[in-house]
């Protein structure tokens, strides 16, 4: 086997909608680590499919579910034991291509997921900052070991009782901003979901948070999160962080706000 051979038993699955000017990026990056690499596209209207396909992705349409459903759609739809989850926004480099290769060079390693760390590349950057906050989940695992969870919002790999993991050296470079302007509407679109989410699950958030959750929030992003050491983008995308969580409260606010406001109203004579 040589490094350009795909990894036996690895399937790499992606999620997509819109993602025209990154999708391509994102599947180079990963072509010769499987030889099932599969875009599950939930309604684009740009050229995402097109260049999927081009790049030698299976692409199936799913209509949008919720980030867990969809992802589950797309484990389902895995050919292979083993699989790789990126989004269509991040980017696998070598040194991590590396990594998995060494990782399930023997085909079975007695672990049941690898943990990646997930580094997040401003505009302007070439690499994730030295001092970049970093997450670390399970992104390589088995699929009759780990599945994600069925949330519409929460996006992890739920794992049987007594799961084992090891963590990997590489990193993911994860491209999540391409505007501020982008990022807020996406974080729009999210608090939406995550308002539902709280109402399927009959839970809410108090109502004292819409006074702390701002400045908490952009605490957490510009200090402990180390944005500050980011420059200008820094301190914008932990005002977008901070404006993002406030707006969850305040969608659940209001929408209990809305379901008083119901019973209150007087029934139809």
């Amino acid at each position: 086997m040589t490094g350009a051979d795909p990894v036996p038993n690895l399937s790499i699955f992606i999620i997509a909608r819109n993602e025209a000017d990154r999708i391509g990026r994102t599947i180079d990056a990963v072509r010769r680590l499987s030889d099932d690499i599969l875009v599950v596209d939930s309604g684009s209207t740009d050229a995402t499919v097109s260049i999927a396909e081009g790049k030698g992705a299976r692409v199936i349409h799913n209509d949008w579910p919720g980030y867990g459903p969809q992802k589950r759609f797309a484990e389902e739809n895995c050919r292979h034991l083993w699989l790789l989850n990126i989004d269509a926004d991040e980017v696998v480099p070598p040194e991590l291509s590396a990594d998995i290769r060494a990782a399930l060079a023997d085909g079975a390693p007695n672990v049941d997921g690898f943990e990646i760390r997930i580094a997040e590349i401003f505009p302007g950057e070439a690499a994730p900052h030295p001092l970049a906050y970093a997450l670390s989940p399970v992104r390589l695992y088995r699929k009759d070991r780990g599945r994600y969870v069925d949330s519409i919002v929460h996006d992890r790999v739920a794992f049987q009782e007594g799961a084992n993991f090891r963590r990997l050296n590489g990193v993911i470079h994860h491209f999540s901003v391409r505007s501020i302007g982008d990022q807020m509407t996406k974080l729009n679109d999210y608090t939406t979901q995550q308002a539902k989410d709280l109402a399927l699950r009959g839970k809410h958030v108090p109502t004292w948070r819409l006074f702390v959750e701002f400045p908490a929030s952009f605490f957490k992003a510009y200090v402990l999160r180390r944005h500050a050491v980011r420059g200008i983008y820094g301190f914008m995308t932990s005002m977008n962080y901070a404006f993002y969580r406030w707006l969850r409260v305040a969608k659940d606010v209001e929408r209990r706000m809305a379901e008083k406001a119901r019973h209150r109203e007087p029934p139809p004579s």
